[in-house]
């Protein structure tokens, strides 16, 4: 039977003070990007007060949440990262291929979720949202804990010459992350790209939990832009802080 939603305990628990999960098909989590909306009885009751989801644009950009949310407040603009230090916000990213990441850093007690696509990741949005996390916040990046999420995998991504092009610009070791399908196309594994950017900005290896399901070739379970040809909907992974008891 599909869960609704995955989470991946050695990344955190309620026990850290934290509460995440990733989305599925099945998932009941629902949100209206640019405004902060009451989330599911389940997370209420765990702790989460409001969730706040933004239109993503595919770019690097932060919003930085550092104080109380309403309910029902609007937020304009286009982000593709969400950094909050406030307990009881649970902010979230939608994904229907593109990487759902999440970061945690228990000892400033803050938390981030970020939308990768292949656009934003070349464009480093992780490494981006993890200096900021140091330079805002005081993080120390050897106390970061990262979750990717489910995303289109290398066993069905095929991109072509002009994503390859960028790829090869940006990151020396392109050719660790992609498996040649011919002379112009290749299978991208974005997820090992993700963590090996995560690796070279200083978080630890056995801090890295990152779930190994791919989007396109579990209908049953996923959405996918790539296998449906069209946005029907999206996946919502979300993480939050818990209020101290």
């Amino acid at each position: 039977m599909v869960s609704e939603v995955i989470t991946a305990p050695s990344f955190a628990t309620a026990a850290d003070g934290v509460e995440h999960f990733f989305g599925t098909r099945l998932s009941s989590v629902s949100v209206t990007p640019g405004r902060a909306s009451l989330p599911g009885a389940l997370h209420r009751e765990r702790g989460a007060r409001v969730i706040l989801s933004v239109k993503q644009v595919h770019g690097t950009d932060a919003l930085i949440v550092d104080r109380p949310v309403d309910q029902d407040e609007v937020f304009d603009g286009g982000w593709d990262a969400l950094v909050t230090n406030q307990p009881g916000l649970m902010i979230a990213v939608r994904t229907a291929d593109c990487v759902p990441v999440l970061l945690h850093d228990p000892v400033r007690r803050v938390v981030a979720a970020i939308h990768a696509g292949w656009r934003g990741a070349v464009a480093g949005i992780v490494p981006k949202t993890v200096a900021l996390l140091v330079r805002r916040f005081g993080t120390m990046v050897k106390d970061l804990h990262m979750a990717i999420g489910p995303s289109a995998g290398p066993c069905c991504y095929e991109v072509d010459g002009p994503v390859l092009s960028r790829l090869r610009e940006v990151f020396p070791e392109w050719h660790s992350v992609v498996s040649p399908v011919n002379l112009e196309k290749a299978h991208l594994d974005l997820r090992a790209f993700v963590r090996r950017q995560a690796l070279t900005e200083g978080v630890y290896a056995e801090r890295i939990a990152t779930v190994d399901a791919c989007t396109i070739c579990q209908p049953d379970t996923f959405y996918s832009y790539r296998r449906e040809g069209v946005v029907k909907a999206t996946m919502v992974s979300g993480i939050a802080l818990l209020p101290r008891r």
